[in-house]
């Protein structure tokens, strides 16, 4: 075909390609992959004629990366009862536990139930994964995180950010978030998203900002998913915030579902899309509920109560 035709020849001079000793070998444009050259020349010579198309294959594979569906939101599945992780809409409503020992976040199913057991067997309290005793004070837990930090722990690495960013040591905690990012730790590209952004501890960028923002988008980040779908909007690019925020309602993000909600009753999305959204969301949901969960929140309720009371 003509397209194959093409491949096989340099863009910029026409020479073909071969896979012999003597042939010449044509490598393929690093950022598109549509065309290929063979030498470092032709492509710099090419590259006037070449940018248009390039620019907006790269964009159109970004936009193929960043609009499929994940499996799972970035929190993933409890190691335990392997049972997805419930989303938190603040620290309130935070309904697991990152282990400072091996850096594993447990469920509170699964913790309260590795409790019941402990008490049960009048045994000393332990991690739920691991088993290794709780540490006695936040100082033993944050020396048990720096052990974790120092193989490279990306989760270890994302919490050491998380606790310099608190006390306001902003060069430190971009510091741990950039090196957990390049491990491939989801949350930490979501914390430098806002830093760029906010220019805490470094001066506003933007071009970074994006970056980091859909990482953690690709990544499964819900709520980083949620805010670029509110970027789009404002821009007046509907049809691609909807599509944000059908991916994270389709994850269990409610206020993307009730932002939907709002986009149906408004003409923008179908009936049938929305229903199958409305079913999809449900199903993530109830997909994080299990008894051990629903006992731990009862317990919860109860201890909650009762300090009030006192």
């Amino acid at each position: 075909s003509t397209t194959d035709a093409a491949d096989e020849v340099c863009a910029s001079c026409g020479i073909a390609g071969g896979d012999g000793d003597d042939d010449t070998k044509l490598k393929r444009c690093g950022a598109c992959g549509l065309v290929r050259y063979c030498g470092l020349q032709c492509q710099k010579e090419h590259r006037p004629e070449h940018k248009s198309a390039c620019k907006k294959r790269v964009a159109e594979l970004r936009d193929e990366m960043l609009f499929k569906q994940p499996e799972s939101t970035h929190l993933g599945d409890c190691p335990i009862c392997l049972l997805p992780i419930p989303l938190a809409t603040s620290q309130h409503t935070i309904r697991y536990t990152m282990q400072s020992c091996c850096s594993k976040v447990v469920c509170d199913g699964c913790t309260h139930a590795n409790s019941l057991r402990e008490s049960e067997g009048r045994l000393p309290p332990t991690c739920p994964f691991c088993r290794t005793p709780v540490p006695h004070s936040d100082a033993e837990a944050e020396r048990n995180n720096m052990k974790r930090a120092a193989v490279n722990d990306p989760v270890a690495l994302g919490d050491a950010g998380m606790r310099r960013f608190v006390v306001g040591d902003y060069a430190r905690a971009i510091e741990y978030w950039e090196k957990a990012a390049g491990l491939g730790h989801v949350e930490s590209h979501f914390h430098l998203s806002g830093v760029y952004k906010e220019g805490r501890g470094v001066e506003t960028n933007m071009k970074k900002f994006t970056y980091h923002q859909e990482q953690a988008v690709i990544g499964g980040h819900v709520f980083a998913r949620h805010n670029l779908g509110l970027i789009e909007e404002r821009k007046g690019n509907i049809v691609r915030a909807v599509k944000h925020f059908i991916i994270a309602a389709n994850l269990g993000l409610d206020v993307s579902m009730e932002k939907l909600k709002r986009c149906y009753a408004g003409g923008v999305i179908s009936k049938e899309s929305f229903a199958a959204v409305l079913r999809a969301h449900q199903a993530a949901v109830d997909a994080t509920k299990s008894p051990k969960r629903v006992e731990a929140a009862a317990d919860r309720q109860k201890a909650s109560k009762a300090a009030r009371q006192n």
